[in-house]
């Protein structure tokens, strides 16, 4: 198809957007960074934390997006980690009635993980909705 000669192109971004739209190698550690709260899942769910905390202590200092990301992530995966303390606590008190609520944290992981993963793969700044930030 030949495009439409009448069409408009889209407005250049402005020098603002450009300044701090982030790099592609900052978007990618961002996409590291969520995704590796998924890895954790593998190791048992214990393990979450090590992705984001690492790329966090390399980039804090270079990219405040990174930094941002890596925050988030690394405030996600403390809040899934004590959902998953509170649903086995739950499961045990209960002689495993209640053992289906184990499996919760790793569905919340799965599902915000790839969301946001998704999220700062097109640059934007993406906070989890049921996060407890300790780290600001």
């Amino acid at each position: 198809m030949d495009p439409n000669p009448y069409d408009v192109p889209p407005p250049a971004p402005s020098a603002d957007e450009l300044e701090f739209y982030p790099s592609g190698e900052e978007r990618n550690l961002a996409i590291i960074a969520h995704l590796s709260g998924c890895i954790g899942i593998v190791a048992g769910g214990f393990l979450g934390f090590i992705g984001p905390l690492v790329i966090y202590l390399l980039k804090k200092d270079s990219s405040p997006y990174v930094e941002t990301q890596a925050k988030e992530a690394l405030n996600f995966q403390i809040t899934v980690f004590l959902i998953g303390l509170v649903c086995i606590a739950l499961a045990s008190i209960s002689c495993g009635t209640l053992f289906p609520l184990v499996f919760v944290p790793m569905g919340l992981q799965l599902f915000f993980g790839i969301t946001a993963a998704l999220a700062v793969r097109d640059g934007s700044n993406y906070r989890y909705p049921l996060n407890l930030r300790l780290l600001q």
